[in-house]
C-alpha cells in the first residue's frame, strides 16, 4: 500500500480518522485567529488583486464568495484507540475565492509559503479554503467518481469524488463582526460543525442527482492536502442505497451536472489506475478511504501531522 509520507506523494494527510467519526465526534472552533495572515512582502500582497482583476477581464461571471479557511485541527483520543473515545476539533477561519485565486492558485503560490514543519505555520499566508469530498459507495459495492468538465477552473478533465465546499453563506456568515453581533461562540461553532456534514450531503445530491433519502449518514474520515498549491479538503464516507445503474440514470438530470462530463461507478481495484489523473487532495481522499477499509478489520485510529 502506498504511504502518505513518500516525498514524491502528490498529497499529505493532515489528519486521518479511519474508523469514521459521526457529527457528535467532530467539532469546530471558528474565529478570526484562524484567518489568513497577510504576507510582509507588499508586492506579493498586491499581486492578489492584480491576478483577480486579470481573471475578471476574461471571465466577468466570477463570484468572490466567502469560504471557510482551514487553520489546523486537534485530535483527542481518550482512553486508548477506541473510535467512541475519539474526537476531532477543526479550526476554521474565513477567507474568500478572490484570495484563493491570488494565493493558492497564483503562479507565485510557493512564495506565500513559510519554511516550517508545522503545516499551519507553513500555510499561514495562503487562503487555504477547506474543500470537501465524499467517497460514495453504491449498494452493489462500487465507488462514484466524476470526470470534471473542461470548463472548470481547477483540474479540468480530471477524476474526482463528488464534493465542493462547506459554505459560510448557508449560515448567514459574511464576516466575523456579523457573527459576533447575533450568536454566541458555542452556537456558531455548533452550526459550522453541522455545516461540515450538511454540505457534503448537499454536494453529493447536487452533483450526482441522487435523492438525499438514498444516502446514509456521512462519517468524517480525515483531511488531505495536495502538495501542488497546498489545497486542503475534508473527506467523508457514505453509503447509497441505490445501485450503480440507478445512479447513472439520475446523473443525467443532476443540478450541478454541468461541472462534470461523466459519472463512473468503479470497483475499488480500478480506482488505483485512475489516481494519476486525480488532483492530489482527491488522491489523498482515496488513501483515507483505504485506511478506513483497513481499520474495519481492527478499529484503528491513525493520525499523521
Amino acid at each position: 500500500m502506498e504511504t502518505a509520507d513518500d516525498p514524491c506523494s502528490p498529497f499529505k494527510i493532515l489528519i486521518a480518522c479511519p474508523s469514521g467519526l459521526p457529527p457528535s465526534q467532530v467539532s469546530v472552533a471558528f474565529g478570526e485567529r484562524y484567518d489568513r495572515i497577510p504576507h510582509l512582502d507588499s508586492s506579493l500582497e498586491d499581486s492578489i488583486s492584480e491576478i483577480w482583476n486579470q481573471r475578471l477581464q476574461t471571465n466577468s461571471s466570477l463570484f468572490n464568495g466567502r469560504k471557510f479557511r482551514y487553520g489546523g485541527s486537534t485530535l483527542h483520543s481518550e482512553g486508548g484507540s477506541s473510535n467512541e473515545d475519539s474526537h476531532v476539533c477543526l479550526n476554521l477561519g474565513l477567507t474568500d475565492y478572490r484570495t484563493f485565486v491570488g494565493t493558492n492558485l497564483s503562479p507565485l503560490w510557493e512564495k506565500f509559503l513559510v519554511p516550517a514543519e508545522d503545516d499551519c505555520i507553513r500555510c499561514r499566508h495562503t487562503s487555504s479554503p477547506l474543500g470537501n469530498g465524499a467517497i460514495v459507495e453504491t449498494s452493489d459495492g462500487k465507488i462514484v467518481l466524476l470526470q470534471r468538465s473542461n470548463n472548470v477552473g481547477e483540474f479540468p478533465g480530471h477524476f474526482v469524488f463528488p464534493g465542493g465546499h462547506p459554505e459560510p453563506q448557508e449560515l448567514g456568515i459574511e464576516c466575523h463582526d456579523h457573527v459576533k453581533g447575533f450568536e454566541d461562540s458555542n452556537t456558531i461553532n455548533g452550526k459550522v460543525s453541522q455545516e461540515m456534514f450538511d454540505s457534503i450531503i448537499r454536494e453529493v445530491v447536487e452533483e450526482i442527482g441522487v435523492p438525499p433519502e438514498s444516502l446514509r449518514n456521512p462519517v468524517f474520515i480525515g483531511i488531505s492536502r495536495r502538495e501542488l498549491n497546498v489545497r486542503p479538503a475534508a473527506f467523508f464516507f457514505m453509503k447509497c442505497s441505490l445501485e450503480s445503474v440507478e445512479i447513472q440514470d439520475l446523473y443525467t438530470s443532476a443540478q450541478d451536472g454541468y461541472e462534470s462530463t461523466q459519472l463512473y461507478t468503479v470497483p475499488l481495484i480500478d480506482i488505483e489506475n485512475m489516481t494519476s489523473r486525480m488532483p492530489g487532495c482527491h488522491h489523498g481522499g482515496f488513501f483515507l478511504y483505504k485506511l478506513m477499509l483497513q481499520a474495519a478489520k481492527g478499529d484503528k485510529f491513525i493520525t499523521d501531522h
